[in-house]
C-alpha cells in the first residue's frame, strides 16, 4: 500500500517527485555530485540527466523520488554550451565561418574511447554553432546540440575540417532545455538549505527542490478521462475514447504527457498519430510506448465491473 502523505513540506515535495538544478563545479564527476546531493537530502536514491565530464562545469539536473521516472524526458532536451577551443594553426575568419556552418545540422559522431556508452557511430543534431569571440587561435563558441553530443569530439572534428587541428580547452553547460544556469545553485547552497531546515525553516530547501511539473509541462499534453487514467496506470496505452482534450497540437512520434483533468501526470507516451487525427481513430492506441509515472494502487481498475454483452471489449476510455 502507498504510504500516507507526509505533513512535512520537504518530505511531501520529495515524495511527489522533485529535482535540483545544481551548478556542477570542475573536478568531481557528475555521479559524485549527485551522490553528495543525495546524502545531503537524506534520500536513498538520486539520479542525474546528462553526464558532464569531471573537468566540465555547469547545469546538472538531479532528480529524487518519482522525478527519476522523468529522466527520459529531460534527456530529450537539447543542451547549450559555451566552449573554449584552441586551433593548432591560423585560419581566416571566412573559412572558420564556413566550416562552423557545415557542422550545423545533423552530424555523425562516434563516442570517445573513455565514454559510458557503446562506441557506435550515430547521428546528433547541432542546432547552433557560432563564434562569440576570437583571439588568434583561441575561439569562444556558443553551441546548442542534442543530448548525447560529444563537444570535445566536435572541437577535434572542426579542427580537422579546417586542416589545422584543434582541441577543446574548457567547456561549460549553460542550459538544459528550459533550465538555465541562472536557476542553478552550488552544493554549498544545498548544504545551507538543509541546515536551515534542521533549524526549523524549510523554505530555502523548498526553493531548491523544483516540482516535477516544471519538466512535463514543457511537452505536449493530453488530458485523459478517469477510466483511461486507471488503465494507463496499469500499463495500457491510450485509445481515442479516453481523450478529454488536447491543449496544443503535436506531430506523430512526439513525446506527450498524459494528465488527468485535475492536472496530475499519470504517464508519458509516444503519439501514434498527429493530434488533429486522433479523434477519428477508431481502433488501437493513439498514444503508445507508455511509461507509468504514478503508483497503480492509487488508480484501482475500473474495467470489468459491469455486465456487458459477451464478446464486447471493456470500454476503458470512459
Amino acid at each position: 500500500m502507498s504510504a500516507p502523505p507526509s505533513s512535512d513540506p520537504v518530505d511531501a515535495r520529495i515524495a511527489a517527485g522533485a529535482f535540483l538544478l545544481v551548478d556542477k563545479p570542475r573536478g568531481p564527476s557528475s555521479h559524485q555530485v549527485t551522490a553528495w546531493a543525495r546524502d545531503l537530502l537524506g534520500v536513498a536514491v538520486a539520479g542525474h540527466a546528462g553526464t558532464l565530464d569531471p573537468n566540465v562545469s555547469g547545469v546538472l539536473w538531479v532528480g529524487v523520488g518519482p522525478a527519476l521516472k522523468l529522466l527520459p524526458l529531460v534527456l530529450e532536451f537539447p543542451k547549450r554550451y559555451v566552449a573554449s577551443v584552441v586551433l593548432h594553426g591560423e585560419v581566416p575568419d571566412r573559412e572558420l565561418a564556413r566550416v562552423l556552418g557545415e557542422f550545423t545540422g545533423p552530424i555523425y559522431q562516434t563516442p570517445p574511447v573513455r565514454s559510458a556508452v557503446k562506441r557506435e557511430r550515430r547521428v546528433r543534431t547541432v542546432h547552433r554553432l557560432v563564434r562569440v569571440e576570437r583571439d588568434g587561435p583561441r575561439l569562444l563558441l556558443d553551441l546548442v546540440a542534442d543530448s548525447g553530443t560529444y563537444v570535445r569530439t566536435l572541437a577535434v572534428d572542426v579542427g580537422e575540417a579546417l586542416g589545422v587541428g584543434g582541441h577543446m580547452e574548457e567547456l561549460r553547460r549553460v542550459s538544459t532545455g528550459p533550465f538555465a544556469e541562472s536557476a542553478c545553485r552550488p552544493l554549498t547552497a544545498l548544504a545551507d538549505a538543509v541546515a536551515a531546515r534542521r533549524a526549523g525553516d524549510p523554505g530555502p530547501l523548498l526553493d531548491l527542490l523544483h516540482p516535477i511539473e516544471e519538466v512535463w509541462r514543457e511537452f505536449p499534453s493530453v488530458l485523459v478521462k478517469e477510466g483511461a487514467a486507471s488503465a494507463l496506470a496499469h500499463g495500457a496505452g491510450l485509445a481515442s475514447g479516453g481523450v478529454l482534450s488536447i491543449p496544443r497540437p503535436f506531430e506523430r512520434g512526439a513525446r506527450v504527457a498524459l494528465v488527468t483533468r485535475t492536472g496530475e501526470l499519470v504517464a508519458t507516451g509516444v503519439a501514434q498519430y498527429e493530434s488533429r487525427s486522433i479523434a477519428s481513430v477508431r481502433h488501437g492506441w493513439v498514444v503508445g510506448e507508455t511509461r507509468v509515472f504514478v503508483d497503480p494502487e492509487r488508480f484501482p481498475p475500473r474495467w470489468g465491473k459491469r455486465a456487458r454483452p459477451a464478446g464486447r471489449a471493456a470500454d476503458i476510455g470512459r
